[in-house]
């Protein structure tokens, strides 16, 4: 079964972007690569315990097992040598990434306290997107009773765009709810 933002983005989403851009083939159309879910915390450096259950709590939002992430260098200011785990992340690409992607934009971003809107000037230039969030309770999979650590969550949306306004024209069709400009 084909997941619904996927559905939406080839019947609606790829017409409206190749109308308002004037694309000539459909190849040209952005489209997104993966999202990128990642969890990196200070607590990790004198407790690596705190990453299983970060791990667990980040397998259950995105349905797929994390991978640790470690230090490339030391850092001595923050006694952090290199090689030591600092956090765990999760690449989704396909009909999962769809499939979360659907359930961020729909279930968990109305939960967020005093939303306005994600903000403008979080785009690379490369069609990239990172947005924060500061707590993980706001998704549907996790149950509040339940929760052991708060932890804040990383998300980045690759595309194949090529600008920033052709970036944020993918993901506004998409549902992705930005910041008005003031």
């Amino acid at each position: 079964m084909i997941p619904r933002l996927k559905e939406l983005y080839l019947n609606k989403v790829m017409p409206a972007l190749t109308a308002r851009f004037g694309y000539k083939n459909r190849h040209q159309v952005p489209k997104l690569v993966k999202v990128v879910v990642n969890v990196t915390t200070k607590e990790a450096v004198a407790d690596s315990k705190v990453l299983d259950v970060i791990a667990d709590d980040l397998a259950m939002i995105t349905g797929q097992k994390p991978v640790r992430t470690y230090a490339k260098r030391a850092i001595s200011a923050f006694r952090i040598r290199q090689g030591m785990p600092l956090g765990v992340k999760v690449t989704l690409r396909g009909d999962r990434m769809y499939e979360f992607i659907d359930r961020f934009f729909n279930l968990a971003t109305p939960k967020i306290r005093d939303f306005r809107g994600f903000p403008l000037d979080s785009f690379d230039g490369r069609g990239g997107y990172s947005l924060g969030l500061s707590e993980q309770v706001i998704f549907p999979e996790i149950e509040v009773a339940k929760v052991k650590k708060v932890f804040g969550i990383t998300i980045t949306f690759k595309t194949t765009a090529q600008r920033d306004d052709e970036t944020r024209a993918l993901l506004e069709e998409l549902g992705m709810p930005f910041a008005k400009r003031k």
